[in-house]
């Protein structure tokens, strides 16, 4: 199949060749919302954390007699029934969100992001992306002169001029094929794939 390739003013000029295999695959929106919940999910971090009824901070002392109060029995404040008590089953910070995903589903459902992108005319081919110097402003300007304000690069090389002039701009982002990630090909409006990583896409995807 083919894809569109943009100029410096974002138009299509030419058409460049691309594997089928990634850019050309039915779109499977039940393994495309399981790649990407599984990827969200891994990425949580176990910092939440509750207490039970041994962490809590209290005394020992029991609150009141055993019998004659017309009360229910209770031994401590620490109880769970009792306000300010530990919790009966607490969230701990060691909890794993991890989903596993095998590898051949995960590149399924990248190819098939991919391929829908590609439909919906939010995918397209650019010679290489580049700035002579690490300035926001000038990656900022060919940006604006594309028509683009939201945008995904995949270049199969990233130097540090792209790199510092990237990371300041909310709305780019700029990496390379082996950081792709299911969330940021749904996330952003328009993706851009540079012509040296269709191959190393390819060779991850296909």
């Amino acid at each position: 199949m083919q894809l569109e390739l943009l100029n410096e003013q974002g138009q299509a000029a030419a058409k460049v060749d691309a594997p089928e295999t990634v850019f050309g695959r039915e779109y499977n929106e039940a393994l495309v919302h399981q790649v990407v919940v599984a990827y969200q999910a891994n990425a949580r971090q176990g910092t939440r954390a509750q207490k039970d009824r041994a962490a809590v901070k209290h005394s020992t002392k029991k609150p009141f007699r055993q019998k004659g109060t017309g009360n229910a029995r209770a031994g401590m404040t620490s109880s769970p029934l009792w306000r300010g008590g530990g919790r009966i089953f607490p969230n701990s910070p060691l909890e794993n969100f991890g989903h596993k995903v095998n590898k051949k589903m995960y590149r399924a459902g990248m190819a098939s992001i991919l391929s829908q992108l590609v439909r919906e005319g939010r995918l397209a081919v650019v010679d290489s992306i580049k700035v002579e110097s690490p300035k926001t402003k000038l990656l900022a300007q060919k940006f604006k002169s594309m028509k683009l304000d939201s945008v995904l690069v995949i270049a199969d090389e990233v130097d540090e001029n792209l790199y510092l002039a990237s990371r300041n701009l909310g709305n780019v982002l700029v990496i390379e094929p082996r950081y792709a990630d299911p969330v940021s090909l749904v996330h952003y409006k328009k993706v851009l794939v540079t012509k040296g990583a269709i191959d190393q896409l390819k060779e991850m995807f296909a």
